[in-house]
């Protein structure tokens, strides 16, 4: 297997990545955005903040003994995944996606897709009581909804925000309980979130769906043309396995 590895972190499939590496004997740096103020590390070599567009992560790969790299970002980190695309083709790096599948409508959820956040801003506009949970970048998107609006994030969200605004501050995982009960505390009429499609915050989907509540989702931005992906750490390791060392 590949001696020593670029994991583009962040999220849970990228922490159970390192850890299996680590495990494995392999060399790991984990890179994260440094967008949370108190990040769950993962095993192995942290490095936290931004390369600099491609052109910074080409720069850091000629200069580091890394011979591939796995982007294990958000779904929604495009620009990164695209930089890191652009980047491995500059200096003959192999490259591969791991991202977990988005969410399945099951029956009895009132599903409404969009596109963007000011596509989901507009869809829930004349809704009273609004959850936004698509995490605190973007919410500027929201800034002109006049009703009641609860946001949920890790990290106390910058304004602009809608004008009545309750900010929750949590991090998941979060039981259907907890769900239940934070929706009809705040009397929530509509649920907007991203297709992350992470079963650590699977559960307000469940809840909406026993309230009976509609929930506004935003569509994952499309990958770059002929970026290998799989949706499992196996299939990441077994990847690996097959590289040079």
């Amino acid at each position: 297997m590949t001696r020593r590895v670029l994991v583009l972190g962040g999220t849970g499939e990228a922490r159970r990545l390192a850890a299996a590496l680590v495990a494995d004997g392999v060399d790991v740096v984990s890179s994260l955005a440094g967008r949370v103020a108190d990040p769950v590390l993962p095993p192995g070599e942290v490095r936290v903040g931004g390369f600099g567009g491609a052109a910074g992560l080409a720069a850091w790969l000629e200069a580091d003994p890394v011979a591939a790299v796995v982007d294990a970002t958000h779904p929604f980190a495009a620009t990164m995944t695209a930089s890191a695309v652009e980047a491995c083709a500059t200096v003959g790096r192999p490259l591969l996606r791991l991202q977990r599948p988005g969410w399945t409508e099951q029956s009895g959820d009132d599903w409404r897709w969009v596109d963007s956040l000011p596509e989901a801003a507009e869809a829930v506009a004349g809704f009273g009581s609004v959850f936004l949970t698509t995490g605190r970048q973007g919410l500027a998107a929201f800034a002109g909804l006049t009703g009641r609006c609860v946001v949920r994030s890790v990290d106390p969200p910058a304004p602009p925000l809608p004008a009545r605004t309750t900010v929750v501050l949590a991090r998941g995982p979060f039981t259907v309980e907890e769900e239940l009960a934070l929706m009809r505390q705040h009397a929530v009429e509509v649920l907007v979130t991203k297709d992350s499609g992470a079963s650590m915050t699977a559960a307000k989907l469940t809840a909406a769906r026993e309230l009976g509540l509609p929930v506004v989702l935003v569509r994952r931005p499309r990958l770059p043309s002929g970026l290998a992906a799989v949706a499992t750490v196996e299939e990441v390791l077994a990847w690996l396995g097959a590289q040079p060392g």
